[in-house]
């Protein structure tokens, strides 16, 4: 018995891991450029307390309105709607409560989706164009002249059709030892970056120790980007032997994925200093073995985008598939998914630039999943059992600074992209360079 509820504990925290680390990692050297030295750790830090305090509150809404309704298990979903049973003026309109917290999840993994498009395009393009000067040392960039080749918005159409294929899967289950494989490229790359890293501090730091004011809302997005994992708590809690032990796993998994996080923007952001590109994996050097490190995080950035594909599919196909006979449900299916991916990959061109896409995604759908609905669930939850006024203004100052990142995160994280594109238009009217 002990030894299933030990496996049942580490497979939760490790699923809870990698629910939280993604592109989002890569792009904090980014957002601590953007926030400050010491502003932007220290934001980090808090917003991880706030995050699992949120993922926390989840938590314990589901288990309260489940008991209160004798349902085993309520998804995000249901437990905003049937909180807002709770109140009397809402009850006929609870379940707008349900969609729109579908309506995010669905902006949100669709997002995450727009950002594997953009980051494959991006690195697969830096290891191409470095191909002919990529060498075996690695403590310097010995590559003199990179090959220019074809716009980053090709390469991700090149990508489209073996994105198709890979979300023709039809269960998750037949691409468990690709996604192993994946998680283990990622783990290995995670390692040389931070050994890179670590060896090569410059001796001499002059960074600011805070950022430019216009500057923090992008910091804002690409932080509850990183953070944005609310969205597996209550289906990993469920699957739990021991479901009353998920606090701990909540617990030890985010204090890791803090910890990552805040050591990894503030290594990176040290290493590249201004130089600091959306992900750090386009300041690593062209040798071979950093290189490879690219590909390896490239490989299970594709592998996961199936992962991060299957919420959306499976909140939008079944109600469509309904409407029809079934000798026409596969080819509406693959149609839908169809769709879908060409629909991502689209956005992605529209809006090439990694960090602008990591924080737009951020401030527009993470916000409200992981900051602001879980606040007003617990008072909708409490409102009538004696719930103190304390509560009541914490989780009301929260929702407010999720929402107020949302406005500033989402305005800022547009006009850049408006003056980037009016730029690049300038300077590159063709899809690709010549040299």
């Amino acid at each position: 018995m002990f030894y299933l509820l030990w496996c049942s504990f580490l497979q939760t925290l490790i699923h809870l891991l990698k629910g939280n680390i993604g592109t989002g990692l890569l792009g904090l050297p980014l957002a601590v450029r953007n926030a400050g030295l010491v502003l932007g750790p220290l934001s980090l830090f808090a917003m991880g307390i706030i995050a699992v305090h949120c993922m926390n509150l989840l938590a314990k809404c589901s288990h309260h309105l489940s008991a209160k309704l004798n349902k085993p298990f309520l998804d995000y979903g249901d437990a905003v709607q049937y909180g807002m049973e709770n109140v009397p003026w809402l009850r006929r309109h609870s379940i707008w409560g349900r969609q729109i917290v579908n309506v995010f999840l669905i902006i949100t993994q669709l997002g995450f989706c727009c950002v594997y498009f953009v980051f494959l395009s991006d690195n697969v393009k830096q290891v191409v164009e470095a191909s002919n000067g990529t060498t075996m040392n690695c403590h310097r960039n010995q590559t003199a002249v990179t090959v220019p080749s074809f716009d980053s918005r090709l390469y991700m159409l090149c990508f489209l059709p073996a994105i198709i294929l890979l979300v023709f899967t039809p269960n998750l289950k037949y691409l468990a030892p690709l996604s192993l494989a994946a998680n283990l490229a990622m783990c290995t790359s995670l390692v040389l970056i931070y050994f890179f890293c670590f060896t090569n501090i410059p001796n001499h730091i002059n960074l600011p120790k805070v950022g430019h004011a216009k500057d923090y809302p992008l910091f804002f997005g690409t932080a509850i980007f990183a953070f944005e994992g609310i969205g597996v708590v209550l289906p990993l809690e469920n699957k739990m032997q021991k479901p009353q032990s998920f606090n701990m796993v909540l617990c030890l998994g985010m204090g890791i994925i803090t910890f990552l996080y805040i050591s990894l923007g503030t290594i990176g952001y040290i290493t590249f200093g201004e130089a600091i590109g959306g992900s750090i994996t386009l300041n690593l050097p062209n040798c071979w073995m950093y290189q490879i490190v690219k590909l390896l995080y490239c490989f299970g950035i594709y592998i996961t985008f199936a992962l991060q594909f299957y919420v959306p599919a499976a909140i939008l196909i079944p109600p469509v598939l309904s409407r029809f006979s079934e000798r026409w449900e596969l080819t509406v299916d693959l149609l839908i998914r169809t769709a879908l991916v060409v629909f991502t990959c689209v956005l992605a061109i529209l809006i090439p630039q990694l960090d602008l896409v990591i924080s737009l995604v951020g401030s527009v759908s993470s916000s409200f999943l992981a900051l602001i609905f879980p606040p007003l669930l617990q008072i909708l939850t409490y409102h009538n059992e004696g719930l103190s006024p304390w509560v009541i203004v914490k989780n009301t100052l929260i929702s407010v600074i999720g929402f107020l990142g949302f406005i500033t995160g989402t305005y800022i994280s547009i006009t850049e992209i408006i003056k980037r594109n009016g730029r690049h238009d300038n300077l590159d009217v063709t899809f690709f360079q010549v040299q």
